[in-house]
């Protein structure tokens, strides 16, 4: 069977099980789920076999926090051949009063939406160029391009992510492996529930997932979505100290 190798870590985030919902419904795939919750994989993995009844669903789990973990955890997932496409979405929104006042929650916050992603997507990377295929999505977020008083610990993460994204563009360029860097403004999903809350206007999760979905068809480099947080970003990255200092942002 000529099917799609797709693996998704952190696949119980909302847009995570959302892309594998549109990838199950387009082809016949052979999709491993990763992540810490193996009831709530069994259960989004349920659903995507009577979608793609065709197709395999599997799950894994694994602690996105240990280093030592990965890489083993990445030779398994890859020992039956390598993917077709890989998207590293895990991560948390942590309270950035929070991360101030406790330096270990900030560090577990810094591990799980940067250090983490970037070692899952280093060892996939490996993979990828040996085999000179693939497709690698990793998740940023708009949070990234510019440090902001209301979460610039979540930011400096996320940050992290998109300035090593770039750089596995360039090492890529010119070869079969593709990096898509996607900066998803906030997203109505179970982590932003608090900003809903406080009336924040979110985008739709499923809306989101479709954007990533084509980007990676498409080989786009880099995402925003909804696409207006491209030119939001750029004035903010771009306004002067003096102008940005006194936003309340």
């Amino acid at each position: 069977m000529n099917r799609k190798r797709i693996i998704i870590i952190g696949a119980t985030s909302a847009i995570a099980e959302r892309c594998a919902r549109l990838w199950a419904q387009a082809q016949d795939v052979d999709m491993t789920l990763v992540g810490r919750d193996l009831p709530k994989l069994e259960r989004i993995a349920t659903d995507l076999r009577v979608r793609s009844p065709k197709g395999e669903v599997h799950c894994a789990t694994v602690d996105f926090t240990d280093p030592q973990s990965i890489q083993p955890q990445v030779d398994e997932l890859t020992a039956k051949g390598p993917a077709d496409i890989v998207l590293i979405a895990h991560g948390s929104l942590p309270e950035q009063q929070t991360c101030q006042d406790d330096l270990a929650i900030a560090q577990q916050a810094l591990e799980i939406n940067g250090i983490s992603p970037v070692l899952f997507a280093e060892a996939f990377a490996a993979k990828m160029e040996r085999s000179n295929h693939g497709s690698l999505i990793i998740i940023g977020s708009v949070a990234g391009d510019r440090g902001r008083k209301s979460n610039y610990v979540y930011g400096a993460a996320k940050g992290l992510v998109s300035r090593y994204a770039q750089g596995l563009q360039h090492r890529f360029a010119g070869s079969n492996v593709k990096v898509l860097l996607v900066k998803p403004g906030p997203t109505d999903t179970p982590m932003t529930a608090h900003l809903k809350g406080e009336g924040a206007r979110l985008a739709p999760v499923e809306d989101v997932a479709s954007d990533i979905v084509q980007a990676c068809t498409k080989g786009v480099a880099t995402l925003y979505t909804p696409r207006k947080w491209q030119l939001i970003m750029w004035v903010i990255r771009h306004m002067p100290a003096a102008i940005f200092n006194k936003l309340n942002i």
